[in-house]
């Protein structure tokens, strides 16, 4: 067997392969850090390739295998966004910030996946500080969508979506705040989950908003991800707001099939300057569904106008209280050429942070000082919940709701830079479920002028089972999920 060929296989084909011994760990791994090797210099996914930690998880990965003691994780390449701290290994939100900082401690995530056996080939590039859309706020190098290298991947998780649509890594793991992980899983033709707020921990995940943030997995596939997710979910302490409950295995009702199923179809979600083929895409997908045997029904989210105006205050106010941390003092940058403690301070944040962040940082102060907090923040607070009471409700009547993922396909580097606004607005779909804290995925479902498009399913908290056997029904009828970008 061709290894090159192997790049492309889900996780569940390739566990089957090393443990019928038809091919090694180590053979993967190096094969795996030999295409990141032929295809960096144009994807740029990687912030760091940690090729000497990966052959050494490849090497242990097979003793366990031989011992008989393996995961269906074990020994597959991957790679962890480089937002989510790894200890001993750089961690730099891709920001000049956290340009050199080494964290002492992994995220519960990494240790869980370690656990596994899994093999870090390295951290994935973003938007700084996972604050933007398009990964071209990184300040190293921007990402480019290996569909097309003369756009944009998404963001903030341009990375680790580039990465895994490019056969760079089988997997990666993402943060999503208001779209960061299913957006460019959509611009990248890969299968992107944000579970329910708290089913997997994000202690070690540098935060931006705190009550936005969750962490999860991009895959080629739905299986794919539901074994991701397998792994990772569970109550951690660490972390207050995770949540406690007993986990089902996510994949075993994947075959169950959408017939009966009361799928909702929210008009608002078809929103003013999509996309006309992305919104032919969409409504083809829901023909699929509805020829599977789902029972199809427009159902109305009115406060879900509002969701991008509650989003762009509550998540740049919990950044700002996020990142005052960002001193100079303890860790991270700190500008050396000060007269005086303030003047210190103060040019360590004009030097350490980007653009974006430092828009954020003063759209979050502005609506969190004295005589606006209650105009601003508290008033975006009951909208918030406005938003979440009124999806709840339409879950009392649908099993999930369905919507484009993006309102547009991949666009070109720099089109949107010198417009926030209209960045913003990539992000109009998929902000709702950050706010509600439901759970939603994004899966591959057409091209587009040869450009991804992706369907979001959403579903109510902790109904990931739902969201699974939706997505896989859809992925299963079609075979947008096979295709993959010719970069050679």
């Amino acid at each position: 067997m061709d290894l090159l060929d192997v790049l492309n296989l889900p996780i569940h084909e390739v566990s089957d392969l090393l443990r019928r011994k038809e091919l090694s760990s180590v053979d993967l791994t190096r094969t795996t850090l030999e295409r990141i090797d032929h295809v960096e210099d144009r994807t740029k996914a990687f912030v760091t390739v940690t090729k000497e930690l990966a052959m050494a998880q490849a090497t242990a990965a097979d003793a366990r295998i031989d011992s008989g003691n393996a995961s269906i994780l074990t020994g597959i390449p991957m790679q962890l966004k480089d937002n989510l701290c790894t200890k001993g290994t750089v961690t730099t939100c891709a920001s000049h910030m956290l340009e050199n900082f080494v964290p002492s401690y992994s995220a519960t995530i990494a240790k869980k996946l370690y656990v596994e056996g899994a093999v870090l080939v390295g951290k994935g590039n973003l938007d700084e500080f996972a604050m933007g859309s398009s990964a071209e706020n990184s300040a190293f190098f921007p990402t480019r969508n290996p569909w097309d290298l003369e756009r944009v991947p998404g963001g903030s998780s341009g990375g680790p979506a580039a990465a895994v649509a490019a056969g760079e890594s089988f997997y990666a793991v993402g943060s999503d705040t208001g779209g960061s992980i299913r957006q460019p899983a959509a611009l990248c033709g890969v299968v992107g989950l944000k579970p329910t707020y708290g089913l997997v921990s994000r202690y070690g995940l540098i935060a931006f908003a705190s009550s936005l943030d969750q962490v999860g997995p991009l895959t080629k596939d739905v299986t794919d991800s539901a074994i991701v997710l397998n792994a990772v979910a569970g109550h951690d302490p660490r972390d207050s707001t995770s949540v406690s409950y007993k986990k089902p295995d996510f994949t075993e009702k994947l075959r169950d099939g959408v017939r009966g199923l009361q799928v909702g179809v929210p008009k608002e979600y078809l929103v003013e300057g999509m996309e006309a083929g992305v919104e032919n895409a969409f409504r083809q997908a829901v023909d699929v569904l509805e020829d599977l045997g789902a029972e199809i029904q427009e159902v109305s989210l009115p406060h879900s106008s509002f969701a991008m105006a509650v989003y762009y205050i509550i998540a740049p106010s919990e950044a700002s209280a996020n990142l005052a941390r960002y001193d100079g003092v303890k860790y991270g940058y700190s500008a050396k050429n000060a007269n005086s403690m303030w003047d210190a301070l103060e040019k360590t944040r004009q030097d350490g942070f980007g653009p974006e962040v430092k828009r954020r940082i003063m759209l979050g102060t502005y609506a969190l000082s004295a005589g606006y907090y209650d105009a601003y923040y508290l008033k975006a607070q009951k909208v918030r919940t406005i938003i979440r009471r009124e999806l709840e409700e339409v879950f009392e009547c649908v099993d999930v709701l369905v919507s484009p993922t993006s309102p547009t396909v991949a666009f070109k580097l720099g089109e949107k830079m010198d417009d926030p606004v209209q960045m913003y607005l990539s992000d109009i779909l998929t902000q709702p479920a950050n706010i509600a804290g439901i759970p939603a995925i994004s899966v591959p479902c057409g091209l587009v002028s040869g450009l991804p498009v992706g369907l979001q399913i959403m579903a109510a908290p902790l109904r990931e089972e739902t969201l699974f056997q939706t997505a896989f029904a859809y992925e299963q009828a079609t075979e947008w999920h096979t295709m993959h970008p010719e970069l050679d």
